[in-house]
């Protein structure tokens, strides 16, 4: 795998939108992600495309394909964050130039629709890529410290760390009213099924990944460390499903262990329908399960490296995400 370079001060970064478009994004959410970056220390750049719409809330294929290729290809962008996630990232794999990612590595990162793209790029660029915060979740006023401090442990240094839990967690629609917030204990991992692995991650949001299945796109899961975290839409019977295709893959019973992400409320998947459902898939007996990661569609979150390598260990008393760098 490819790792790309660290971000460093004065590094340009490009904000690309290859799912949804920087018009569902407010202007002073726009104006505190630019500002929080700049305070960092970075440039920032848009796509000339970002706010074009094709009445499906993005731009057109072509132009969103354009972004993409132009980011990698523009030798003074160091890193490529995207707008927001969506629906429709994955109509663009097919057509991306993948040789011309593999000879331009950078800092790719986002999450939700865009684990199709984070995927295509771990398996045809054997590039390195990055879960974790949009562009627009550098609009948050609040609340937003944990996902930056990890934002930079990943991308601006150079030592293993552990992911662990946040103070508290929230689950609002911060971006309707920045200043009232509901901010709830967050009580931390915890085990389904003991056990330890190490191995590459691969992954992210559970309905996207699903996406891939039966495609050249779809990663190989022998000793990968799978990641999986589910939107609100997502409910019971859905993540119990969606989570039974994949153990259904040919290369499912090699894999290394398993860690979920935290679940928004509207889900209604708390710890004990999530226990359940694990338990009752009997090819998940020998896994080391961990849930409760910070990680997904709740804040704050951790940046995760899809092609890197963890050390997960699964106890009922003590839960350890460990990413290695």
């Amino acid at each position: 795998m490819i790792s790309p370079e660290k971000l460093k001060i004065g590094d340009e970064i490009r904000v690309i939108a290859p799912s949804r478009n920087l018009n569902i994004i407010s202007q002073e959410t726009i104006d505190i992600a630019t500002t929080r970056l700049n305070d960092l220390g970075f440039k920032v750049s848009f796509g000339k495309n970002v706010s074009k719409s094709d009445g499906f809330l993005s731009s057109s294929i072509e132009d969103r394909l354009k972004d993409l290729h132009d980011a990698f290809v523009d030798k003074n962008v160091k890193a490529i964050l995207t707008v927001i996630g969506g629906y429709n990232s994955n109509q663009l794999i097919d057509i991306i130039d993948y040789e011309l990612i593999k000879q331009n590595p950078k800092i790719f990162c986002g999450y939700s629709d865009i684990t199709a793209l984070l995927t295509a790029f771990n398996t045809k660029a054997n590039l390195i890529t990055f879960y974790g915060p949009h562009f627009s979740s550098f609009g948050m006023k609040h609340g937003f410290n944990y996902s930056l401090d990890y934002f930079k442990k990943m991308l601006m240094e150079s030592s293993s760390f552990e992911v662990s839990p946040s103070d508290t967690w929230s689950d609002d629609l911060w971006f309707l009213d920045q200043e009232k917030r509901e901010f709830i204990k967050n009580e931390g991992m915890f085990s389904i099924n003991e056990g330890s692995a190490s191995g590459v991650i691969t992954g992210g949001n559970l309905s996207t990944f699903n996406l891939l299945t039966g495609t050249t796109y779809f990663p190989d899961l022998t000793d990968k460390i799978l990641i999986l975290e589910a939107h609100a839409e997502v409910k019971a019977f859905h993540f119990d499903r969606l989570l039974e295709q994949l153990t259904q893959q040919p290369s499912f019973t090699k894999l290394a262990g398993l860690v979920i992400g935290m679940f928004q409320k509207e889900s209604n998947i708390d710890k004990s329908t999530l226990i359940n459902i694990i338990k009752n898939k009997s090819k998940l007996n020998n896994l080391p399960v961990i849930a409760g990661l910070n990680t997904g569609h709740i804040t704050p979150i951790a940046t995760l490296p899809l092609g890197g390598t963890a050390d997960i260990t699964s106890k009922i008393d003590n839960c350890i995400f460990k990413i290695k760098v």
